[in-house]
């Protein structure tokens, strides 16, 4: 190779350096139909279906998320997915484990309802053993002298406020 082509090869690679190297590739960007939700674990999706559940005989009704694991209860059940739960049962409540954050009377379709939010380690993993810190909604429904129990829980920062407003919004007398 003589100086002429040496010289034309180098200023053919200084060129390709000042323009960024090695050409590329066009780069295009597809968007999105919908903007993609990065749920906190422990958070109940937007799209669940919620189902209603009428124990026989005891006098109530609540909207429960479709496909969870009951379990039922002599006086109602209890409903896991993951790391929340869902339970309602009769009976005279009994004193929330720990200290209360918030406790007041609110409105719900069914009714007024006193409210008691607070939390409590859940139960340890079967297979890991890890404890979750869960925030701890519990209702009691007020009726002729019955009272009904909804319990709503989940790991403390996931977003159920939705869902537990779909869930605690739902619960009514039927007799």
């Amino acid at each position: 190779m003589d100086v002429r082509h040496t010289a034309l090869a180098l200023v053919t690679v200084a060129a390709l350096g000042a323009c960024g190297g090695q050409p590329q590739a066009a780069q295009t960007t597809v968007p999105a139909a919908h903007p993609t939700e990065s749920n906190p674990v422990g958070d109940i999706p937007d799209d669940t279906v919620f189902l209603p559940f009428r124990p026989q005989g005891q006098g109530y009704e609540v909207k429960v998320p479709e496909g969870w694991a009951r379990s039922d209860l002599p006086t109602g059940a209890t409903f896991t997915d993951k790391l929340n739960s869902v339970r309602v049962e009769l009976g005279a409540p009994s004193d929330p484990p720990g200290r209360p954050i918030d406790q007041k009377t609110v409105n719900r379709t069914g009714g007024q309802a006193r409210l008691t939010v607070y939390r409590v380690d859940s139960a340890p993993d079967p297979v890991t053993g890890k404890v979750v810190l869960d925030e701890v909604e519990r209702y009691v429904f007020d009726k002729g002298g019955r009272q009904a129990i909804l319990t709503l829980s989940g790991p403390v920062g996931a977003d159920n406020v939705d869902p537990w407003r779909t869930v605690s919004d739902s619960f009514r007398w039927t007799s």
